[in-house]
């Protein structure tokens, strides 16, 4: 069986297509095809179907579109329903659209190789497999939504397959279909950069210095921006008489391909940001292979833009698994790799305009970044550098939609990689990994990884003790593990009995830089005043989990009100949703050392570890549950 949706959405059997008529029908079909097996919740169908306006009838037109899809496409398609949508797995099916990407995916790697004969041979055959406007027959809301990013990945596989031809000399062949898309798609600088190229190489000069002219008038006229880095490079090369006329290798054909690389393939002061990578990073397997999955050039479809969120409370390790896993997808982003730590030392977050000129030192001369703190200025011209690039872009620790906004880029090559502690909403529609804390047998890896195997072997009692008391957190794993490693005279014994003691446990949970108890601190000073004030009030509940009626009760509230300060605590990732109680109400708990931390504040003072309440909270600590 054969899925189309590069063009009319189409089922074929044996090459004969599969008669079924409606635009309802072909869009319900083409939303589960695109998902990629992934469930589409009934919302989203909604809307995809009647837009804003679903009739009453909805959960019953729904169930008979997919009764009649299961009906036409038989025994050979699995179409199950997992609230709250459905997911459809097409077995030994076919899709053009994961044909496209696939022949896409190689014909760019073979670009990149130097082999311009077999790219060309495989993004023809990635073009191929396109039969007209996405989702012809389906409604005009799945058209709007899902087709603009499908043409932009057809535009961007058409782009390398001229520079495939223009790198064998192809240049008076594809002339006139350049002319064609110049003025298809005017603001398009790559495809006037190639075109201007093949002019040069069949020495019409003049012809291509009118053309950029022309390109930098529209560009002013409709954007209000300058032509960028790549159109400006062809037209010094041309009035340098450096464009060559006849290609003589892959650095003839930088300007076609992207940056002028070096000997092993590399664009020429590519950026490279990443800190280094953990050498002993273990565990997270399932959640490093969904990241690199995501990050590959075909994770999330061709022309969608690859973002990706890591989410978690403090302490989970959320930066050590995004350093990992971009360190190990670093092939699929020749252009480079950015890095920026969006939080300051004090735990404040950064002003993106500050990121933004550290992104853009790496990505070019400053000499071209204006002096001003026009932070516009500087959206515009990091959009411009990282425009059309492979190019990786961690922001570790971002804080909220104002400071992350600005540093994603507008276009789907660069790839974004996130870190922070909730879920995001400028990063809606992103692959979302949310951590966990770890299982036991991961914790204790971990612990033998920092301290030493032969240690912990060596004490296999006192390191389940330390395993229990870390309760699945890696940045306390890794502090007592240093702390191991450093007495290479002592046993673990004493430290797991210190441990034991909740007085001092978090105290304990300390090394040089590495502290529990100052990582917890950003989230406890970002809550408001009325939400920090009832924080270790919660945590006097005990280490169960509780309802909001429950909590209403020990705060004296309504519980609509309780549970307000109880999503804000969530949203802070200083509390976690942890199933529901036998009315079906949602239940919260306390992490262990999240619980100790709260236990530990004095009522209206700075978390201070030398402060005079100390004491108290200490007995409030041995009398508490």
């Amino acid at each position: 069986m054969e899925f189309r949706v590069l063009g009319p959405v189409e089922v074929r059997r044996d090459g004969h297509r599969v008669a079924f008529s409606g635009a309802k029908l072909h869009t319900v079909l083409a939303a589960l095809l695109v998902a990629r097996e992934e469930v589409i919740s009934d919302e989203r169908l909604c809307r995809l179907l009647w837009g804003w306006a679903p009739p009453a009838t909805v959960s019953a037109q729904l169930y008979t579109y997919v009764s009649r899809l299961r009906k036409i496409l038989g025994d050979e398609v699995l179409i199950d329903r997992r609230p709250p949508g459905y997911a459809m797995s097409i077995g030994n099916a076919t899709l053009d659209l994961t044909e496209f990407e696939r022949l896409a995916l190689g014909g760019r790697e073979a670009l990149i190789a130097e082999d311009f004969e077999k790219a060309g041979e495989l993004l023809r055959g990635a073009l191929a497999r396109w039969n007209g406007l996405p989702f012809a027959n389906a409604t005009e809301y799945l058209a709007d939504t899902e087709a603009p990013r499908l043409t932009e990945a057809r535009t961007v596989t058409l782009e390398h397959r001229i520079a495939a031809d223009l790198a064998l000399g192809r240049h008076e062949q594809i002339t006139g279909e350049l002319t064609g898309l110049v003025a298809e798609f005017p603001l398009r600088e790559r495809i006037r950069c190639q075109l201007m190229t093949a002019l040069c190489r069949s020495g019409r000069q003049a012809d291509a210095i009118h053309l950029y002219h022309h390109g930098r008038a529209v560009l002013a006229d409709e954007l209000g921006v300058n032509p960028g880095e790549e159109l400006q490079s062809t037209y010094r090369a041309l009035l340098e008489g450096t464009l060559d006329r006849q290609p003589r290798s892959a650095a003839s054909a930088a300007v076609l391909t992207g940056p002028r690389r070096d000997a092993s393939g590399r664009p020429a002061g590519a950026p490279a940001m990443l800190p280094p990578d953990t050498v002993d990073f273990t565990g997270r397997e399932p959640e490093l292979e969904l990241l690199c999955r995501a990050l590959a050039p075909d994770g999330q479809g061709a022309g969608r833009p690859r973002r990706v969120l890591v989410t978690g409370m403090a302490g989970l390790g959320k930066t050590a698994l995004a350093v990992h896993a971009a360190h190990r997808c670093q092939r699929h982003f020749p252009d480079g790799q950015l890095y920026a730590d969006l939080r300051a030392p004090d735990g404040t977050p950064r002003h993106p305009t500050r990121v933004l000129r550290g992104l853009l030192r790496a990505l070019g001369p400053m000499d071209d970044v204006p002096a001003t703190e026009d932070q516009d200025q500087l959206v515009r011209l990091y959009r411009e550098r990282t425009r059309g690039r492979q190019l990786l872009i961690v922001l570790d620790n971002a804080s909220g939609a104002a400071q992350l906004g600005p540093l994603l880029p507008n276009t789907p090559e660069p790839a974004v990689l996130v870190t922070g502690r909730t879920a995001l909403p400028t990063v809606a529609g992103a692959h979302t990994v949310a951590l966990a804390p770890l299982e036991p047998r991961d914790s204790l890896e971990l612990l033998s990884a920092a301290a030493g195997p032969a240690r912990v072997a060596a004490a296999p009692g006192a390191a389940s003790s330390i395993v229990e008391h870390c309760a699945g957190l890696p940045l306390a794993l890794r502090i007592v593990g240093t702390r191991i490693a450093a007495r290479p005279h002592s046993t673990p014994d004493r430290l797991a009995r210190r441990l034991a003691d909740p007085v001092t446990r978090l105290r304990e949970l300390h090394s040089g830089d590495l502290d529990v108890h100052t990582s917890l601190l950003p989230s406890w000073r970002a809550l408001d005043p009325e939400v920090r004030a009832v924080f270790p009030v919660l945590a006097a509940l005990g280490p169960q989990p509780f309802p909001a009626a429950e909590a209403a009760l020990s705060l004296r509230l309504p519980e609509a009100g309780a549970e307000r300060l109880l999503e804000a605590l969530a949203d802070a990732a200083l509390l976690e949703v942890s199933g529901a109680d036998e009315w079906g109400q949602p239940c919260y708990l306390f992490h262990p050392l999240v619980r100790l931390f709260a236990l530990s504040l004095d009522e209206g003072a700075a978390p201070d570890r030398g402060s005079a309440g100390r004491t108290e909270h200490n007995r409030r600590l041995t009398h508490r549950p």
